[in-house]
């Protein structure tokens, strides 16, 4: 009777579950074939590179489009899963040169990713932060845990025998966008995205080893290690979580306080003015020290104190000083005034808005056609900007055409009109083979009279030659009619009236 009392006791339960484990569960595991299967994997070899180059052109391709499924192609061979792995396995057995080995591919892979990727973005025209681009610049605690679950049943599945569950680890925690999101921010000047997704990486990459010598220790691996061993494993491991945590706790918490300061600011405006008043625009900016809200609102009713009041009810409610100005527009039974008026103020926001970037496109416009900033026409609300290049002696209409595509890529987002300064000078002539014209050079003539504005003669030649001439350079937008029969088939400007 004692016998069984003593053996209900949770020390002996514990006991006996321990030797349950040591038995049944760290006995079925073969130790030295999964060591070799990491230490095979976790290392750098040409495989690896041509692996970390292919998964970093998916991976930018999939952010620049965006496309979630060109992103999910490129998780699928992502590499770096292995080295992170085994640098987990060689904290759990303290083996030094497989911890060197491990560090040295990911360096390796990690450098490569990222300077390719942001060589590549700094060579695109396409440099826009998109939604892709944006949700990996802002990591919070929800990453630490899916990183946390995600090497769980990744350290399970290579212990378990079953290496291949690893691959649908490796879109859970998806690697390779973080560091092409690092190379976008280095070739953009954008120290919050670089910064941003670089914590991300080493979240996933933190978390993901010391988790993984978390379970490899669980499982038998490192049994020949001292108690102090141990000790500094355990240590490391909560006091790197802790570390991770606070930062991602804080931009958790900013995100929540963000989802609601939209709607309370949302619901408050619209409580304010009458029930057929409508929120035409919402912009809310956090600073460190006040959050600052603009809008505009359609009213039927003006109401002078609103700013004031919705200032002082939001400072309240979100417990933030508040900078907070409603643009109030009233609105009429006339559909076509009330749309005007709010274009009107569309157009004027625009301008302070937009102000910082004009300023920028100008500047790079400039720096590639030899503009003069202050000769420059430049539409904020189209988004436009038109300048007369710098003239280059000698370079003829297809020059200046690239030196437009030039000033277009370096102003993403803008329409950039050149205006080439040969308005002057002959138009390039159009040559014949086999009764078929020149199509680059009736694009050059056709861009040349739709930059300067000016219509071109297509005299001489045959009637033939001289329709299929005025037909091409009009159907490419630019301005010709057809002129005398006499003389070698030429492109002439058509005379300006004094």
């Amino acid at each position: 009777m004692n016998v069984a009392v003593r053996d209900s006791t949770p020390r002996n339960r514990r006991g006996r579950f321990r030797r349950w484990w040591r038995m049944n569960v760290i006995g079925s595991v073969d130790h030295d074939a999964v060591l070799r299967q990491v230490a095979e994997e976790s290392g750098w070899s040409p495989r690896y590179g041509l692996m970390i180059v292919l998964s970093m052109a998916l991976s930018l391709l999939g952010l620049l489009m965006p496309s979630v499924a060109v992103l999910i192609g490129a998780m699928l061979i992502s590499p770096l899963m292995m080295p992170i792995i085994g640098l987990g396995f060689g904290i759990a057995v303290l083996d030094v040169p497989d911890i060197r080995k491990s560090l040295i591919a990911l360096a390796i892979g990690a450098g490569l990713a990222v300077g390719l990727s942001a060589a590549l973005v700094a060579l695109s025209p396409i440099q826009t932060i998109t939604s892709e681009i944006a949700g990996r610049t802002r990591p919070t605690l929800f990453d630490l845990l899916v990183a946390f679950l995600s090497a769980i049943a990744g350290a399970y599945a290579l212990i378990r025998g079953r290496g291949s569950t690893v691959v649908g680890v490796a879109i859970a925690i998806a690697l390779m966008p973080p560091l092409c999101v690092v190379g976008f921010g280095i070739a953009t000047a954008n120290a919050t995205v670089a910064g941003g997704a670089l914590l991300l990486f080493f979240t996933n990459l933190i978390t993901i080893a010391l988790t993984a010598a978390f379970m490899a220790r669980i499982y038998g691996f490192g049994r020949h290690l001292t108690p102090r061993n141990t000790t500094f494993q355990i240590v490391l491991f909560v006091g790197a979580m802790l570390a991770l945590s606070v930062p991602l706790m804080a931009a958790l918490r900013q995100i929540a306080f963000e989802s609601l300061a939209q709607r309370q600011t949302r619901s408050a405006i619209l409580a304010r003015f009458p029930d057929d008043a409508r929120l035409s625009q919402l912009e809310i900016s956090y600073d460190r020290d006040a959050v600052r809200v603009r809008a505009v609102v359609l009213t039927p009713r003006l109401d002078a104190g609103a700013d004031a009041a919705l200032a002082a009810q939001l400072g309240r409610r979100l417990d933030r000083r508040l900078d907070l100005h409603v643009d109030q527009i009233r609105s009429t039974t006339d559909a076509q005034a009330t749309e005007a008026a709010q274009i009107a103020k569309a157009n004027e926001r625009a301008g302070a808005t937009f102000g910082p970037v004009r300023e920028r496109i100008m500047a790079q416009v400039a720096l590639v056609t030899g503009a003069a900033v202050d000769t420059m026409q430049v539409d904020d609300a189209a988004r436009s900007v038109r300048a007369t290049a710098a003239e280059l002696p000698g370079l003829p209409p297809r020059g200046y055409r690239a030196i437009e595509a030039r000033a277009r890529a370096a102003a993403p987002g803008w329409q950039v009109e050149v205006v080439p300064p040969v308005a002057g000078d002959a138009p390039p002539q159009i040559a014949f083979t086999g009764g078929v014209a020149d199509a680059r050079a009736l694009d050059d003539a056709a861009w040349l009279s739709n930059r300067t504005g000016r219509g071109m003669v297509v005299s001489g030649g045959s009637t033939a030659q001289r329709t299929a001439l005025v037909d091409g350079i009009v159907s490419r937008g630019g301005q010709a009619t057809a002129g005398g029969p006499a003389g070698p088939l030429a492109l002439g400007w058509v005379p300006t009236t004094p």
